[in-house]
């Protein structure tokens, strides 16, 4: 079993920045690959970003330049820093755990067997 516990989100205006951080709980962290994907309102879950456990990363298209994940192994911890936010980025985010990380399921929910409650991204224009 692995908890997951997002927080950092809120209301920014276009342009600005935010953390998300999400703390595990339950498995030994540094063996475990995470990630980040976000839903916004009448949309499917997408992905955002992915870190493996020994430290490979990936980016949707869509926030490769302006989104960087990192992770903390001292404090199960993962990171979602966004800059130049824009209003696309609304969504509630998700930290997830990955039970699979081939290309095929990194990027898509298949691969996720655990799942946080969330925490919504405001984006104002």
């Amino acid at each position: 079993q692995v908890e997951l516990v997002e927080s950092g989100g809120g209301l920014v205006q276009a342009g600005g920045s935010l953390r998300l951080s999400c703390v595990a709980s339950g498995r030994t962290f540094s063996m475990q690959s995470m990630g980040w994907f976000r839903q916004a309102p009448q949309k499917e879950r997408e992905f955002v970003a992915a870190i493996r456990w020994y430290g490979n990363i990936d980016y949707a298209d869509s926030v490769k330049g302006r989104f960087t994940i990192s992770r903390d192994n001292a404090k199960n911890m993962v990171y979602l820093q966004m800059n130049s936010l824009k209003p696309e980025d609304t969504a509630v985010y998700y930290c997830a755990h990955y039970f699979l990380t081939t290309s095929t399921h990194l990027t898509t929910t298949s691969g996720v067997d655990y799942w946080g409650k969330g925490t919504l991204v405001t984006v104002s224009s």
